[in-house]
């Protein structure tokens, strides 16, 4: 990953009347990475990104793209962009061959390499055998290795990615993000959002949203170490049991389940959180295996977009 900046935002803010979608955030994007964008509906992520690469006017703040400023050069800024939204948006009643070559020509792509560049990207997307189908008839992973083709026919410098795997399976999922990190191996910064916990941790940086405000930034693998908070796991055959008594308890911020285990979130102060729990449990008579574990980044979304969390304080989900 490139040391290299490539996005700078200080006090960024999008007011919509009297909502304001996103409040004073600061980011600093790193060339050629896949820099992801995590949050609740309505947490602000896809505003962020239309500022950051000039498809918005931000109401105030400072954004440099690419060596440009926003929205001063945006123009500029749009030439360097490819954009690929969570709707295919391709025209069904073209064939695969056909998209491209109309968007290669709408990207003002040379027509001497114009056979050339459709070529390539056919043979990079996995798209040969498609090649004459129309779009139409393609499978979901198809369209999406269809759309990303068509927004990188012109080699774009900056790559937006708005929700990219939202229908599709999960080996679809899988290959996506393979070439999502072959792009960014040749010099392509990658901006990303999704709800995808998995897709999360591919990010080399993440920036957390909530409400507006950016509440965590930083590495997957950084944010996991410094979560603010103890993660206990508690295996039970009587998960409603269990969890109907630590919701209640001092020191317990949240209990999730997963199957037939539960997950709680307990405050980072508490010397021996396993300890409280089980003692709570066995009090409550509620048979369970209780341990101390390493957090997730599921951990790191629910503390640092929890609702008694404090405005204002971005940082490792503290």
């Amino acid at each position: 990953m490139s040391e290299s900046v490539a996005i700078t935002a200080k006090g960024l803010t999008k007011h919509f009347g009297d909502l304001t979608a996103v409040d004073s955030v600061d980011l600093e994007i790193p060339e050629a990475a896949i820099y992801g964008f995590l949050g609740p509906n309505g947490s602000g992520k896809s505003t962020a990104i239309r500022m950051l690469c000039g498809l918005l006017t931000p109401s105030s703040g400072e954004v440099e793209v690419l060596g440009y400023q926003v929205p001063g050069q945006a123009e500029q800024v749009k030439r360097e962009i490819g954009y690929m939204t969570q709707k295919f948006s391709l025209y069904e009643d073209l064939t695969v061959a056909e998209n491209l070559k109309f968007l290669a020509t709408v990207y003002g792509v040379p027509g001497k390499e114009l056979s050339k560049t459709i070529d390539g990207a056919l043979e990079r997307y996995w798209l040969n055998e498609q090649r004459h189908q129309f779009a139409a008839t393609l499978s979901g992973g198809q369209k999406q290795r269809l759309a990303l083709a068509g927004a990188t026919l012109h080699r774009p410098r900056l790559l937006i990615l708005d929700e990219p795997t939202s229908a599709v399976d999960p080996q679809s999922r899988r290959d996506f993000w393979d070439i999502l990190f072959g792009l960014a191996e040749d010099g392509t910064t990658v901006l990303v959002s999704s709800h995808y916990m998995d897709e999360a941790e591919r990010c080399h940086r993440l920036a957390i949203l909530n409400k507006g405000r950016l509440v965590a930034e930083g590495r997957p693998r950084d944010l996991i170490s410094e979560i603010d908070a103890g993660v206990v796991e508690i295996e039970t055959s009587s998960p409603r049991a269990a969890r109907d008594c630590l919701e209640g308890i001092d020191g317990v911020q949240s209990v999730a389940q997963l199957g037939a285990r539960l997950h709680a979130l307990t405050d980072k102060n508490l010397a021996e959180p396993a300890k409280l729990i089980r003692e709570a449990l066995n009090e409550a008579e509620v048979e369970a295996e209780v341990t101390a574990v390493t957090a997730n980044l599921e951990d790191v979304f629910v503390v640092a977009t929890r609702p008694n969390r404090k405005d204002g304080e971005p940082g490792h989900a503290a």
